[in-house]
């Protein structure tokens, strides 16, 4: 069951910050106020959904990477305090920051500088969060090969 949980999980928290990422850029090059404020007020509730997505994917994960070695889950589990660093100590602070302002309709250049960070951040997360999918993919081909 871990190994159907874990890669759905994965799975849905990449698809979900990838989405995150491509509403903002698309709305801060083709929206007005109105879009920007809807796009940005948006994304926090969609945490409801991506948190608990990214702590089932983590545990999941730690449970199954759980006494074996190799290049592959050592990666993985380098990669994942970057990534929940980079979310609660910037992502989710901007994307909050972000929605206020747009809210109150104070797109000024604070606002553009902060959505500058969280678009590196947010690139940097897709970025870390795909490797770990290519690396969970090259570990899931391993277990398919061997005899039962």
């Amino acid at each position: 069951m871990i190994r159907i949980v874990h890669p759905i999980a994965g799975g849905l928290a990449l698809a979900m910050i990838t989405g995150f990422w491509t509403a903002s850029v698309g709305v801060e090059l083709f929206g007005g106020p109105a879009a920007i404020a809807a796009v940005k007020g948006a994304i926090p509730f969609g945490f409801l959904v991506l948190i608990p997505t990214l702590a089932i994917a983590g545990l999941s994960g730690m449970r199954l990477g759980r006494g074996h070695r190799g290049p592959l889950v050592a990666a993985k589990r380098r990669r994942m305090p970057i990534i929940a660093a980079n979310g609660i100590l910037v992502l989710v602070p901007s994307a909050l920051f972000l929605a206020a302002r747009a809210q109150a309709g104070e797109l000024d250049t604070v606002f553009y500088a902060v959505q500058a960070l969280e678009l590196v951040a947010g690139g940097v997360n897709i970025a870390l969060l795909g490797l770990s999918l290519r690396d969970g993919l090259r570990l899931s081909r391993g277990r398919r090969r061997r005899p039962a």
